[in-house]
């Protein structure tokens, strides 16, 4: 049984009261724990393998010949199949099982960054890239696995802490994979350091507890007396879930062909729900935290003749309290007894009004108290609209809904930089500017469909 500093804090009664219901109720509370942090663990890994190469790719390709342009074109070869993939990946993991899709995911995103270690030309180079374009969705079926976990009421806190062990990763990767570059062909050596981490998160993945991971794991994680559900309720989500849990195990062996209508058939599930208003406000959320950090360092330049030596540890200081950020989501939840609208609202409003006082900044203290506090506001806004999104949607498509968010996310990457252009042409300012702007329409439209939001447990995708 895990250690009592080590349960989660929102059900240390609930797992008292099963400790003295005997053997079998301590071991069925421990397994999801287990599991959950097991699932820490492949996030906290899997960004430290990818930010361990990620920031040395642009050096690399340049030497090995490429062009400005010809680099360009290839780093944006990776949002772009991201755009197409997430989608198809993640409501694929919904039909085959998180297990198949997940391990799956990992070996060939692992595959890709082998190949990465052996690009010794610009074409080797690209090739490398597509088996990660396509299939490097690691962290969303993660995602979707602990939303099937976990009850709705804990989710963010579950996802909070995930992040912060995944941005923890984020944050030490590029540290030792610059150390690591520093020796010959340190490239080479980190790509397949990389390569290794991955391979090390599928045997883990593989020997995790999946006999144990059914639907009654999730309902050790809600707390008895609280538990917004009836007991009919329970018991026919626990008859839907088992039923839907052997139609995912076949579903793996089916024909790739029946794989790929119920894929394309779930697609058009989202497409036709009422769910418009919760992706496009992860829109202009996305693009609003884009244009901020579009020109950091360089507006830091010229507007207060900062180096760009500082712009990076203001980042790395920006990352570090965002991991804060994730571990503190358990208090703020219960602070606003888990009603995530307006916990997404609030902290929308709040990053509007930092990014107004960092483009209105008159001296550097002002830009590092707007850094500070943004930190905590993105961190918490992230979480919530992934929250919003499965509570709105329904866990039935939990794959899906993540794979489209993750899509809605990836057209944002690619509008960002060319509004922020733009944007430059008139002030430095522009940027985070219009992201005021485009910050308080999403704000504009959470209030318009606040109903739907507070009587979002009768409101689910239709053709479901």
């Amino acid at each position: 049984f895990p250690p009592r500093a080590l349960r989660r804090p929102g059900a240390a009664a609930r797992m008292e009261e099963e400790e003295e219901e005997g053997g079998g109720g301590r071991r069925a509370a421990a397994s999801p724990a287990r599991f959950v942090r097991c699932l820490y663990a492949v996030g906290f890994l899997d960004l430290f393998g990818v930010s361990l190469v990620v920031p040395l790719m642009n050096l690399h390709i340049k030497s090995l010949g490429a062009s400005h342009t010809l680099a360009g074109i290839i780093g944006s070869l990776y949002g772009v199949m991201q755009l197409f993939s997430s989608t198809f990946v993640g409501c694929w993991s919904d039909i085959v099982g998180r297990r198949y899709s997940l391990l799956a995911c990992i070996l060939l995103s692992a595959l890709g960054y082998f190949l990465l270690g052996n690009s010794t030309t610009v074409f080797l180079f690209a090739i490398s890239r597509i088996p990660v374009g396509i299939f490097k969705h690691t962290l969303s079926i993660s995602k979707a696995l602990l939303s099937d976990l976990v009850s709705e009421r804990d989710r963010p806190l579950v996802m909070g802490r995930f992040n912060a062990a995944s941005s923890m990763g984020f944050i030490l990767g590029p540290v030792v994979g610059g150390y690591l570059a520093e020796f010959e062909g340190g490239f080479y050596q980190t790509s397949f350091i990389c390569a290794s981490i991955f391979l090390l998160n599928g045997g883990l993945v593989w020997m995790l507890p999946w006999s144990e991971e059914n639907t009654s794991n999730r309902d050790h994680y809600q707390d008895k007396g609280t538990n917004s559900f009836s007991v009919k309720s329970n018991h026919d989500l626990h008859l839907k879930s088992a039923s839907s849990k052997a139609v995912t195990n076949n579903s793996f062996f089916q024909s790739p062909w029946i794989q790929v209508a119920t894929v394309l058939k779930k697609i058009k599930g989202i497409a036709c729900s009422n769910l418009w208003d919760v992706f496009l406000v992860r829109f202009l959320m996305s693009v609003a935290i884009l244009l901020y950090y579009s020109n950091f360092t360089l507006a830091l330049e010229e507007r207060f003749g900062m180096k760009p030596l500082f712009a990076g540890y203001l980042t790395s200081y920006s990352s570090a309290l965002g991991v804060l950020a994730g571990c503190l989501l358990g208090p703020i939840t219960r602070l606003y007894q888990h009603n995530t609208y307006r916990l997404l609202l609030h902290s929308s409003t709040f990053t509007c009004m930092l990014i107004l006082l960092y483009a209105s900044a008159l001296s550097i203290w002002m830009v590092i108290l707007s850094s500070t506090f943004l930190a905590f506001s993105t961190t918490i806004g992230r979480t919530c609209i992934i929250d919003l999104e499965l509570t709105v949607g329904g866990n039935e498509a939990s794959g899906t809904l993540l794979g489209v968010g993750q899509s809605v996310t990836s057209v944002g990457r690619i509008v960002a930089p060319l509004l922020s252009g733009i944007a430059q042409e008139f002030s430095p300012c522009g940027p985070p500017s219009l992201a005021v702007g485009l910050a308080l329409v999403a704000i504009l439209i959470m209030n318009a469909n606040k109903q739907k939001y507070h009587s979002h447990g009768s409101v689910k995708l239709k053709n479901q």
